[in-house]
């Protein structure tokens, strides 16, 4: 009886010093707004007896802003791709190793190594996606694939137009609309960009995140959006299409990473690894409509979403498109000028 007592309780020793074995307690996640597959995180609490949180941002500045204050309680964040640099160099970050991770041997061989992350030491995989064109086809049925449907709109589509108030994709669309390229410094094209978009403004209803809503009912006609939430529009309602600007798009990737002063840290460990799991990948997926950077996830997705035209960037598109960097300090400053103007 006492032998078993002592081999019991170094068994318990044992469990407890071992990654990924058992855990308890809470989890808060910060997380893009209806970005969160709710059956994926009820699978990881029942796996793991952890209560999970979920708070709701709506911009990579919002969230950067929050955790550079301290106190705000949260273990995991989802920063996008361009903004990783700043959090990394910041001190943010913990450096989990997500790659050499149980699960990091999912990580598609394009997202293992990417350059925002090297060796992804400190995010794993979430989403990713392009951003585009969203048009009711029923209200325009011209040619949409070009980005003067909104910066240059069809009568049909004046002041039923949402954009998306996402700084670095709206002012990168105008910059490419006037010949510029990522990043541009020319001041001529910028003016261009400003003055494309300042002009604009006035055919649009709305800049806001929530476009599925409305453009499924029909308050909105058209969109600046990305593909997955396009392909969610469209699957409640066929006439919504998703288009590609023939002047030049970009795409990006968003990712889990855990945070320094987190106060769960094992479980946001945890929850890492969690989502490198093929079927839990496609779980998030599977609700968001977006990409995933894990091998393997394919064959859980749902059959809408394999092949989907709003998931798969045509050839004669894919030349055309740019992986979204965010630009040094001084260009940073100049478009954070352009975009206080626009916000007029």
């Amino acid at each position: 009886m006492k032998m078993g007592r002592k081999f019991l309780a170094a068994t318990a020793m044992l469990l407890a010093s071992t990654s990924f074995a058992f855990a308890e307690g809470e989890l808060h996640i910060y997380n893009w707004g209806n970005y969160t597959s709710p059956d994926m995180i009820k699978k990881f609490e029942e796996k793991y007896k952890v209560k999970v949180t979920i708070t709701d941002y709506d911009s990579n500045d919002t969230v950067l802003a929050k955790i550079r204050q301290g106190g705000h309680g949260f273990d995991v964040a989802m920063p996008s791709q361009s903004y990783m640099k700043i959090w990394i160099d910041e001190g943010l970050l913990l450096e989990t190793n997500p790659g050499q991770m149980e699960n990091g041997k999912n990580i598609s061989p394009e997202w293992a190594n990417p350059d925002f992350d090297p060796g992804r030491k400190y995010s794993a995989p979430w989403q990713w996606g392009t951003i585009g064109i969203v048009v009711n086809t029923n209200v325009y049925k011209g040619d949409a694939s070009t980005w003067a449907t909104v910066f240059d709109p069809p009568e049909e589509l004046k002041g039923k137009i949402n954009v998306v108030p996402e700084m670095s994709d709206i002012i990168y669309a105008a910059i490419k609309y006037n010949g510029g390229k990522l990043c541009e410094t020319d001041k001529e094209i910028l003016k261009k960009a400003r003055d494309t978009l300042v002009k604009a403004k006035p055919n649009w209803v709305a800049m806001e995140y929530g476009t599925i809503e409305k453009m499924v009912s029909g308050d909105f006609s058209a969109a600046v959006d990305w593909n997955g939430s396009a392909l969610r529009q469209r699957l409640q309602k066929p006439e919504i299409n998703f288009f590609y600007p023939k002047e030049g798009f970009t795409y990006w990737s968003d990712n889990a990473v855990v945070l320094k002063d987190a106060k769960n840290v094992e479980n946001a460990k945890l929850f890492q690894n969690f989502i490198m799991d093929p079927e839990n990948a496609a779980m998030i997926s599977s609700f968001a409509r977006y990409a995933n950077g894990i091998a393997g996830s394919e064959k859980f997705m749902p059959e809408d979403m394999k092949g989907a035209h709003e998931l798969v960037v045509p050839e004669d598109k894919k030349a055309v498109a740019e992986f979204m960097t965010l630009c040094d300090p001084a260009t940073q400053e100049i478009y954070t000028r352009i975009w206080t103007e626009l916000q007029k």
